[in-house]
């Protein structure tokens, strides 16, 4: 807490403090050095009197500091001279019973100074020079060289600011968002981590990662600069407590007066994230504004692991605070389902068991992962499946919602992940992909742990009842791939089925949602080919993104940070979303604990399990391969 003092003379009544505390050493129990008293215009503070009352004065000041900090808010709001006034006849009032207290003058003086040695009744001269305490973190209003505006402040503060996410991910967006005008002018970034660093050194290790738009590179530098003069480090410690601490005085400086807004990602490990989460919601909320905090995934390792964490957060925090984020949702093709469904007449009809044969959601990765963690427990069913696979089906095949709102669109995924079947293990099959000669892979041989995950979903509600939703997610095959595809059905009593061939199938109408490689919307239809004759083909209706938007796509991250600035939340995950979630996947983690379900192993960079083949058939589903 810092104080800002005029040049006024007010006495305060000692405290009654043992005299064993007020020695001739004249050590002071501010939870700091005694040449420290905070002036947050940057005086030093002259203090008169004799040593033994100089020390019980100070001594009982900083009891009323402490016991008094939640009228902070109040007492900035009244300005230095009332502030002041305030605290002086809070301080008489408490202390009216000791009739015999003698007083102390307080003088407000430019320059600063070190505590010369004390004679008795001499003036005591205390310089601002600052230190690290329970309740007056180590800060200097000098740290924000530049003044707020007239309206609301942004503080964001990256918990975790030395990992890797944080450098090549997060920093960088807040940086692009920045660049573009999407953050408020009255914005400031704030890094927390354990190691010892300075502001300089946060800003070098960032700075190589910040870029800025192709299409719009003006003022790019001076963009860079600015943002990077808008970004501190602090040293939160080994003590989260003490560590927020910190960060809230820090925040509140360059708060000041107006209304003060706060987010927090918290970009840390599983293990210490509740910690965290209760540290921030103790000690480093604001009183002045709206408070958002998000969290990484994985949300728990089962349903009870989740539910606990979940009433963690619960107990801290309120519902609409949490922004459950996986990166993977930011992507501009989930983005685009609402709108396909919502804004084209010619789609939301057919979006139906009538004339939907099957939904394929697709998400295969090129590249292996590193064994660690994700061969630990983790793997991809809790990774990719449990958040991503399933909240894209649940906005592809969610009812109509009231409004946009993030909370009438979370109503409608929640509603839709109940009506969905708890998983067969007969409809599941799990791979684990293995290193050929060579290949510089890391597999645990031993682990039972899937980068592999196909699965048949049944949806029991009138709209999807008998379609089957087909989920395929792995890493290691052969080609980077992200897709939807919805298959109709075949027309009924087809004239031109003699025309179309032997394979019926190859006909079918389909609508491609594709991601990777290259976005674009696809639509297969059938056509007569042009010349003599009656011949037929199924080509592709093309809107290929890079052909008609001349535009950078954005990062996920920038989007879904965006979002959790503007507010909307319809894209992370709800409690009751979360717990839906589990319940759908359960039985097929049970069987794996209980080992009673082994991946099949599939050569990396190949098209993984041929189990993945015959599931596909047994729903009568003609798997769709490039």
């Amino acid at each position: 807490m810092s104080m800002s003092f005029s040049a006024v003379c007010v006495p305060f009544v000692e405290s009654k403090v043992p005299s064993h505390l007020c020695s001739s050493t004249y050590q002071f129990s501010f939870g700091a050095p005694a040449n420290y008293l905070h002036s947050e215009s940057g005086r030093r503070v002259l203090l008169h009197g004799g040593p033994v009352h100089f020390c019980r004065t100070f001594c009982g000041l900083k009891r009323w500091i402490v016991e008094n900090l939640h009228l902070e808010k109040h007492k900035r709001k009244l300005g230095p001279t009332n502030e002041f006034k305030s605290i002086k006849n809070q301080v008489k009032d408490q202390l009216q019973e000791d009739s015999n207290a003698e007083t102390t003058k307080i003088s407000s003086q430019v320059e600063e100074s070190s505590v010369p040695s004390f004679q008795p009744h001499a003036s005591v001269d205390v310089s601002t020079t600052t230190a690290e305490s329970p309740f007056i973190p180590q800060t200097r209003s000098s740290k924000f060289p530049y003044e707020c505006g007239e309206g609301p402040t942004l503080c964001i503060a990256v918990i975790g600011a030395t990992g890797e996410l944080a450098r090549g991910k997060i920093f960088p967006a807040l940086f692009a968002l920045y660049y573009s005008g999407f953050l408020p002018e009255n914005v400031c970034i704030f890094g927390y981590s354990r190691k010892d660093m300075t502001d300089e050194d946060l800003r070098s290790m960032i700075a190589s990662n910040l870029t800025c738009r192709v299409e719009h590179q003006q003022n790019c530098g001076d963009k860079t600069d600015i943002f990077l003069s808008r970004t501190f480090y602090i040293n939160g410690g080994y003590d989260n407590r003490e560590g927020m601490s910190k960060l809230d005085v820090l925040m509140k400086q360059f708060e000041g007066k107006s209304e003060a807004n706060r987010i927090f990602y918290l970009s840390v490990p599983q293990e210490a994230l509740i910690n965290v989460a209760c540290c921030v919601a103790d000690n480093a909320q604001s009183v002045k504004g709206w408070n958002r905090v998000i969290i990484e995934k994985p949300f728990g390792f089962d349903v009870l692991s989740s539910h606990r964490l979940t009433q963690s957060l619960l107990s801290k925090f309120q519902e609409q605070q949490i922004y459950r984020i996986d990166h993977l949702l930011g992507r501009n093709l989930i983005e685009n389902l609402t709108v396909l469904r919502f804004a084209n007449l010619v789609f939301e009809p057919l979006w139906n068991r009538t004339y939907i044969r099957n939904v394929q959601v697709i998400l295969s990765e090129d590249l292996g992962v590193q064994a660690g963690r994700y061969f630990d427990g983790y793997g991809i069913i809790r990774d990719i499946v449990h958040s991503h696979i399933l909240q894209t089906i649940a906005l592809l095949a969610m009812e109509p919602p009231i409004s946009l709102d993030g909370e009438d669109i979370r109503n409608e995924k929640a509603k839709l992940l109940r009506s969905v079947r708890k998983l067969e293990p007969s409809d599941v099959i799990l791979g684990q992909y293995k290193a050929r000669a060579g290949d510089k892979v890391d597999v645990y041989m031993n682990s039972l742990t899937p980068t592999y995950f196909a699965a048949a979903l049944y949806i029991d509600n009138a709209r999807w009842d008998g379609v089957p939703f087909l989920i395929k997610s792995g890493m290691g095959l052969i080609k980077h791939r992200v897709e939807i595809r919805i298959q109709f059905h075949h027309v009924p009593g087809n004239l031109y089925r003699e025309q179309m061939g032997h394979n019926i199938d190859l006909a079918t109408n389909e609508l491609i949602l594709r991601d990777t490689p290259d976005e674009a919307i696809l639509v297969r239809v059938n056509n007569k080919i042009p010349g003599l004759g009656l011949r037929l083909d199924s080509p592709e209706l093309n809107l290929l993104y890079k052909d008609k938007y001349n535009v950078e796509m954005p990062d996920s991250y920038e989007q879904l940070l965006l979002d959790v600035v503007n507010g909307d939340n319809h894209l992370f995950l709800r409690s009751d979303e979360l717990a839906a979630a589990w319940n759908i996947l359960t039985p097929v983690l049970d069987e794996i604990d209980k080992k009673n379900i082994a991946p099949e192993l599939y050569e990396f960079g190949g098209r993984g399990p041929v189990g993945a083949y015959y599931l596909w058939a047994k729903h009568g589903v003609p798997w769709a391969e490039d």
